[in-house]
């Protein structure tokens, strides 16, 4: 018996027929790790064959035919041996090309068959033997390579094992930051012809750290922690504000979102929040260009509709999404703002909460239309936090039931209200898409002094957006629409100083063209204006220019 070291035996096996592709099959595609000296190195996954099972008789291979040039010498190797594998579609593939390092590093293969084979002493041909030295001899010089280079693969995933922060974490996150100011003839709240307190040109940030862990490879728990520096409602208008606006104090770090979504069933997934949970996070908001926070809008009411904004704050919840068809699917959901507070007027269930659901048709990627609802509740006195648009749209969209001239004004009346919303978004073209909605919001009091009053309020936004525009990855897009307004308010109490109704109907204009620098790093000039953002003030303009950082 002759004996022969292990690649010896793993190259002169795996290339006993002369022509090691045509007898052993296609070799998986090898993925390699380049340096910058220009070498590389297959990975260890690789070496294994993934994807391949056993061969007990060529008939299981069916494109392996008996006139096959090559039939006789696979079927030896077969008989013989037992060290010839297919792939899971019973195929061969015995006419794809083999490198020198694919033929080299498929000796593995068959070489724990053939050392078991020797040692119960199953007899091997001399004449393969004698194959066996000559190929041997011819790749000497890959066979001590190969050996290296796995040795060396093998410390480094060794070491990388040893160092990496997690084995089911990932940290991923971005840096936002922002040149603006607001400009025009007068401030939209306080006295007429007042001119704007705060329109001085500045820099703000938001920087978020999202840790995304995954305990099955299906399910994924997130913990984001959050901070920025913004100023809300500059020029008294929430038409002011950013896409990535931060409602929080400024310069306080802030678990923004923790949230944990898995699998129930092959069609349905749920959601478990301690912080923040929102309708988009169950249902496609349909804004595929406009809603990211990086390089979508840079105005807040541009961005995606309102009726997925009024639960934009830390409140714990959860949600379901169910999967009817690849196209055709239901997301519901509940978040209650307050629901980590045990007082009287908060908690899960006796506070402010937005639940609702949206039933969405998405047959491609960028074409689609839902329909949503949500229903809210907003204790009195809770309105400095909560709002019935979420803060998207003039001020009595956000609060229609308060006193104009109060000093406490912003506590307002309880109130409920009913959302609806039609979603869409049309891809015309490759380089032209069409996204936007329409919605309505039924208002009402519940008791207090505001009793039986009610408010009906309306916002629509059409966006032409023009994907790839002079330059692949970069976007342009232009936004018309009107902010959330309260159309009509009831006054049946006969009440004085009640917030007015709006007659100066609101208009919306936003342009903004992202140059995507890398992959990682965008810049962002853009220009909105607010017009009649109060019932007879003067227009406001926000100038931008914005970088984001991705990691």
């Amino acid at each position: 018996m002759f004996s022969f070291p292990r690649a010896v035996f793993s190259l002169a096996v795996f290339s006993l027929a002369w022509l090691p592709s045509a007898v052993f099959g296609e070799a998986p595609k090898p993925r390699y790790k380049t340096f910058q000296d220009g070498t590389f190195q297959p990975r260890v996954a690789d070496l294994q064959a993934p994807g391949v099972s056993q061969v007990s008789s060529v008939s299981e291979l069916r494109d392996v035919q008996p006139n096959e040039w090559a039939y006789e010498a696979l079927k030896s190797l077969v008989e013989r041996y037992g060290c010839i594998v297919g792939y899971p579609d019973q195929t061969f593939r015995g006419n794809r090309a083999l490198s020198r390092w694919e033929f080299a590093a498929g000796l593995n293969a068959c070489l724990n068959t053939l050392e078991r084979l020797i040692q119960e002493n199953v007899t091997v041909l001399q004449a393969d033997l004698e194959k066996l030295k000559t190929l041997a001899q011819q790749f000497e010089q890959e066979l001590s390579q190969l050996g290296a280079r796995l040795d060396n693969l093998e410390s480094r995933v060794a070491y990388l094992e040893d160092h990496q922060f997690s084995t089911t974490t990932k940290l991923n996150g971005d840096v936002i930051m922002v040149y603006s100011g607001v400009w025009g003839a007068e401030q939209a709240d306080g006295p007429p012809d007042q001119s704007i307190q705060n329109g001085q040109p500045t820099v703000s940030y938001r920087s978020r750290m999202n840790w995304d862990t995954s305990f099955t490879g299906q399910d994924q728990l997130r913990v984001r922690i959050q901070t920025a520096n913004f100023f809300l409602a500059r020029g008294g208008s929430n038409l002011t504000d950013f896409n990535f606006t931060v409602a929080s104090e400024p310069l306080t770090p802030q678990v923004n979102k923790l949230q944990y979504r898995f699998p129930v069933t092959e069609q349905l997934t749920a959601w478990i929040n301690g912080a923040k949970i929102t309708l988009d996070d169950v249902a496609d908001p349909l804004a595929p260009f406009a809603s990211s926070f990086t390089e979508g809008a840079l105005s807040f009411f541009g961005a995606i509709s309102p009726i997925y904004l009024a639960s934009d704050n830390t409140g714990p919840g959860g949600g379901l999404a169910y999967q009817f068809t690849p196209e055709l699917s239901l997301g519901a959901f509940y978040s209650a703002g307050n629901g980590f507070k045990t007082e009287s007027g908060n908690g899960l269930f006796n506070g402010q909460f937005v639940t609702g659901a949206q039933l969405t048709y998405l047959p491609s990627a960028d074409t689609g239309v839902g329909i949503a609802y949500t229903r809210q509740y907003i204790p009195q006195n809770q309105f400095s936090r909560f709002a019935v648009l979420g803060f998207t749209g003039l001020a009595n969209a956000d609060n229609p039931f308060s006193f104009a001239n109060r000093e406490n004004f912003g506590d307002g009346n309880a109130t409920s209200s009913d959302n609806v919303a039609l979603i869409w978004t049309w891809r015309l073209a490759p380089g032209l898409s069409l996204e936007g909605w329409g919605m309505y919001t039924s208002a009402w009091a519940e008791g207090g002094e505001r009793a039986g009053d009610s408010a009906d309020i309306w916002n629509w936004k059409v966006s032409l957006a023009f994907p790839d525009l002079f330059k692949e990855g970069n976007l342009g897009m232009i936004s018309v629409g009107q902010p959330p307004y309260a159309a009509r308010i009831s006054n049946n109490n006969d009440l004085p100083d009640i917030t007015p109704a709006t007659t100066d109907t609101p208009w919306f204009v936003e342009s903004f063209y992202v140059f995507q620098i890398n992959p990682s790093i965008s810049l962002t000039p853009g220009l909105w204006v607010g017009i009649n953002p109060a019932n007879d003030r003067a227009p406001l303009w926000v100038w931008a220019l914005r970088t984001s950082y991705k990691f």
